[in-house]
């Protein structure tokens, strides 16, 4: 990256890194929707996905506000954090964890993506640059409201629902400790009544 040599190239800079990142959810987010057990979920994906081509198109209209090239700079961070989030959904052999993991990275790139549309509205201000102030402030609460469904998804319905797969399976292994000590007792008894019958008959033989 060259050096910054005015309060202007910082901004689009920033835009650029912004535009960069959503272009690469944008690739990702329609194959991570399809490996999603929760509805509502899948539902959130996809509308975050709209949010995003949004937001691209917004910026075009930013950059050409500004007389400048959108160019190929590429968002390196935002790039790491879809990778964890990759990562981690190929590391999951047992499904109740993967909408947990992933609700759980999606939360970390909007984290991420709240921070750097807060940070761009406010260069923009500074510079009136009202297209891309529009544009930041409208998706940073967007943003906001996304990263709270998510919140709640979390605590109501995906994060309640692998700990009760967890309650079931341990049920489960209870259940089937509980049947095999009471095949154990019966063999027990079994074994005590064939000794038994066989020290009656020795006594009888006599």
């Amino acid at each position: 990256m060259r050096s910054m040599r005015s309060p202007q190239e910082l901004l689009t800079s920033e835009l650029k890194e912004i535009y960069s990142a959503e272009r690469q959810l944008s690739r990702v987010l329609p194959r991570v929707a399809k490996q999603v057990g929760s509805p509502r979920l899948r539902e959130m994906l996809d509308q975050r996905r709209e949010q995003g081509a949004a937001l691209i198109e917004q910026l075009d209209d930013a950059f050409e506000e500004m007389n400048v090239s959108k160019g190929r700079q590429k968002n390196i961070a935002a790039e790491g954090l879809i990778e964890d989030m990759n990562q981690h959904l190929d590391a999951v052999d047992d499904e109740r964890f993967r909408d947990p993991l992933l609700l759980a990275s999606m939360q970390k790139i909007e984290h991420y993506c709240i921070a750097a549309w807060g940070t761009a509205a406010a260069m923009g201000r500074l510079l009136k640059q009202q297209k891309a102030v529009q544009a930041m402030e409208q998706v940073l609460n967007e943003g906001k409201e996304f990263d709270n469904e998510m919140t709640r998804l979390a605590e109501e319905e995906v994060n309640p629902r692998m700990i009760e797969g967890e309650e079931e399976e341990g049920a489960e292994d209870e259940e089937q400790e509980e049947e095999e000590d009471e095949d154990e007792k019966e063999q027990g008894r079994q074994q005590e009544s064939s000794r038994g019958r066989r020290s009656g008959s020795r006594r009888q033989s006599r």
